[in-house]
């Protein structure tokens, strides 16, 4: 069954972690386009303070204090979206949590509990999403990362999530697909954006987290979400340095892990302590409306590939993602000889 998606402000889109980053960025962006939203995250203030800001604004949301990691809260917010607006037309599974360090340091229930968020809770969200929409049509979008694809170093449990999420999305694109589904499953991978997400994330490292160029606006993410919800997608990259890090997995994996060991895991550390090991969004809610993080060099705004992969032809999109793995590998290269002739060396 062909898949046919309605505009946005016709819809109605369940945004999960939309108290920051992210999910708050693609919830105000969906609501300025006329969207119904159903606003569901574990910080009740923050939610009421953006469902009182929409609303105030003309616009039409509901909110719902869940812990996705909880199947029973992810089914209060599919009865909540019935109840106020008759159902759903898109269902976004954004929440996430994460942690930074050597995985000999993370206790294993830092690690399960990682993955009852990441995973689980998307896994919960995308089965009520399939229930509601078979009948009726949609999109299921998904919050991968490049990560899906490769793993960042002091980010591995992160990252593993990450690509645990990208083969359940796959295997359940393809069994809808299977049953004549006229659901769209889409695959969103960030690169590094610009969100509260270093400092939410549990850290072990004995420097605060931070991200490691280049870095871009959320905006650029939540532009791709939304396209996403009118126009089915398989999976979709944001940021062009993104598509280059995946190039480069696919293509010279070892100069890869080298370049992770030698300066990618420089890159994500900052030049000053880290905050208590208890203030992170792992073990309690700590969402509470910012955009932004910490990034202290310049955030890229749009993403000039993202844009073009979405809009543009298909024969575009081809050129672009080799140009992006060939331009990588051409400065990785140079970088690595520089090494060995002993310059740039220095930390």
């Amino acid at each position: 069954m062909k898949v046919k998606l309605k505009k946005l402000k016709n819809q109605t889109i369940v945004i999960t972690g939309a108290s920051s980053g992210i999910g708050l960025v693609t919830a105000r962006m969906a609501a300025k386009k006329g969207a119904k939203l159903v606003l569901a995250s574990r910080s009740e203030d923050a939610l009421r303070q953006l469902t009182e800001e929409i609303t105030q604004s003309g616009g039409q949301a509901v909110y719902v204090v869940a812990d996705v990691s909880r199947q029973e809260d992810v089914q209060a917010i599919a009865r909540k979206a019935q109840q106020q607006f008759g159902g759903f037309d898109t269902w976004i599974n954004n929440a996430g949590v994460s942690i930074y360090g050597k995985i000999e340091d993370i206790p294993i229930e830092d690690m399960r509990k990682l993955f009852d968020t990441n995973l689980w809770g998307l896994i919960y969200g995308s089965l009520e999403a399939a229930k509601h929409l078979k009948s009726k049509g949609g999109a299921i979008i998904n919050l991968g990362s490049i990560l899906s694809d490769i793993t960042a170093i002091l980010q591995t449990i992160y990252s593993a999530s990450k690509h645990a999420v990208k083969g359940f999305t796959d295997g359940l694109r393809m069994e809808l697909e299977m049953d004549g589904a006229p659901i769209s499953v889409t695959l969103i991978q960030p690169a590094a954006i610009d969100t509260p997400y270093p400092l939410h994330a549990k850290n072990y490292m004995e420097r605060e987290a931070k991200h490691a160029p280049p870095a871009y606006a959320p905006e650029t993410v939540a532009r791709g979400i939304l396209h996403c919800c009118e126009t089915p997608e398989r999976s979709v990259v944001i940021g062009g340095g993104g598509r280059a890090f995946i190039g480069m997995e696919n293509w010279t994996p070892a100069l890869l892990d080298k370049f992770m060991e030698k300066s990618f895991s420089k890159q994500e550390k900052a030049d000053y302590a880290p905050g208590p090991l208890s203030d992170n969004g792992l073990d309690r809610p700590i969402g509470n409306l910012e955009e932004r993080g910490n990034y202290p060099g310049h955030t890229r705004e749009t993403s000039f590939y993202t844009q073009a992969v979405t809009t543009g032809s298909p024969a575009l999109r081809t050129a672009l993602l080799a140009g992006a793995g060939v331009a990588l590998a051409a400065w990785f290269t140079n970088k690595n000889t520089k090494s060995s002739n002993g310059h740039a060396k220095q930390d």
